[in-house]
């Protein structure tokens, strides 16, 4: 099926358009009874999704533990996706103002502190994680993409990618010396299984025909687009929100995890009867002008290749198999971020997964290929706005709002409480 041809045009763009416009609607009732759905409903028919896909959809590939195995031309798919995206980015944006194409609506870079805790057990204490440490880091909290709407008519999921400074050692990438970045999503899968999938679905993003991919071909897709359903409410507060890579790190040698970000603290925040263009940003400001906010930065240790795979991101890795074991804390300090100079301090950061240490190499096709869709798109939004790319050290002040750093603290045991799993 042809995203540029005319079935696409007269037909799929409008039902997408009128899918679009029904969830925005849906989104304004959404209060009536998503919580109860949320809470008595989505996790056991996220298990039922994921069960069913393990079974229609998946074979047994007899691989290792954090064995990667790649695609049958995947270069191509991953040549493909960046055409399309640096094609949409030209398309929708003018120079001066264009935006990431996907994580596109900042809403805020926070600065924090990253802090390594010292009670790991010797299997975990691997490159960032060596030992008991606190480094700086900028915190972003962003939506999904790719366009930047009222914040009411996006797509109901947030992702938050942390720059922790100050890390020495070699890195995967020459462009950034002493940073490692970790990028996590709301929703516990990601939307495509791998590189293939994806190029198919962001020739139907830049046709503005998303709904053609669930065509394309027929059926393959329906079970991921439940999946992200479930887990694309409407938010309250970034701040409030459990997050997930989605995707593998190896920590140290032969050993695969996946990341989780959750809030040590109970949601406290109420959507607003009459939301704002940019309420979740508004609920962060209340949140971090009454005080600190922390959150546990967790990993999941692969101990089944095939029902905790490298190469499928759409898979969860059951928790009843490896439960997360928080790893470090992240402390957002009060602060007030949402001035014009420290929002613009997004545009020169690069956020890529391979800013890492070679402990922390990125595993899977969907990994693969974010080094190079990352930075060929940064590159390219940053050459259309006309600024450089720069490498943070935390030293970073702006006169309209962010308060002076705290310095970074070496904890002792007893000052990092042990987090709940949930």
């Amino acid at each position: 099926m042809n995203p540029g041809g005319p079935f696409a045009y007269f037909v799929l763009r409008p039902l997408s358009d009128l899918f679009l416009w029904s969830w925005r609607v849906e989104r304004r009732i959404e209060f009536l009874y998503r919580p109860q759905v949320d809470r008595w409903l989505r996790s056991p028919l996220f298990s039922l999704l994921q069960a069913l896909q393990n079974v229609l959809r998946r074979n047994d590939e007899r691989l290792g533990l954090a064995e990667e195995k790649p695609l049958q031309d995947e270069e191509r798919y991953t040549q493909e996706i960046i055409d399309a995206a640096s094609a949409f980015t030209r398309e929708n944006w003018l120079p001066g103002g264009a935006q990431r194409f996907g994580n596109t609506k900042t809403f805020g870079v926070l600065r924090g502190e990253f802090t390594v805790r010292p009670d790991l057990p010797a299997e975990l204490r691997h490159g960032l994680f060596r030992e008991p440490r606190a480094y700086p880091a900028w915190v972003r909290f962003s939506g999904p993409g790719p366009f930047a709407p009222p914040d009411l008519e996006d797509l109901g999921q947030c992702s938050v990618a942390i720059k922790v400074m100050g890390v020495s050692g070699p890195k995967l990438m020459p462009d950034e010396e002493r940073t490692q970045d970790l990028i996590l999503v709301s929703p516990p899968s990601f939307v495509t299984p791998d590189v293939r999938e994806n190029s198919r679905m962001q020739r139907w993003v830049r046709a503005k025909a998303p709904l053609g991919y669930l065509l394309d071909p027929p059926g393959r897709h329906v079970l991921h687009l439940a999946m992200q359903l479930l887990y694309s409410p409407v938010h309250a507060n970034p701040l409030e929100v459990r997050y997930y890579s989605n995707v593998p790190f190896l920590l140290g040698e032969g050993r695969a995890v996946q990341y989780s970000l959750a809030p040590r603290s109970r949601p406290r925040t109420r959507i607003p009867a009459h939301p704002g263009e940019n309420y979740l940003r508004d609920a962060m400001v209340r949140t971090l002008a009454t005080g600190d906010w922390e959150m546990d930065f967790m990993v999941q240790v692969q101990t089944d290749p095939h029902r905790m795979p490298v190469e499928d991101a759409t898979v969860k890795w059951p928790e009843r198999l490896s439960p997360y074991v928080p790893v470090a804390t992240l402390r957002l300090p009060a602060q007030r971020f949402d001035g014009d100079a420290q929002l613009a301090f997004a545009d020169v950061l690069r956020y890529n997964p391979w800013h890492s240490l070679p402990e922390h190499r990125p595993l899977g096709n969907s990994n693969r290929a974010r080094r190079r869709m990352y930075e060929e798109l940064a590159e390219l939004r940053q050459s259309m706005n006309a600024v450089p790319h720069v490498e943070p050290d935390g030293s970073e002040t702006f006169p309209d709002g962010d308060r002076a750093p705290r310095p970074p603290r070496r904890p002792a045991a007893s000052s990092v409480p042990v987090a709940t799993q949930g």
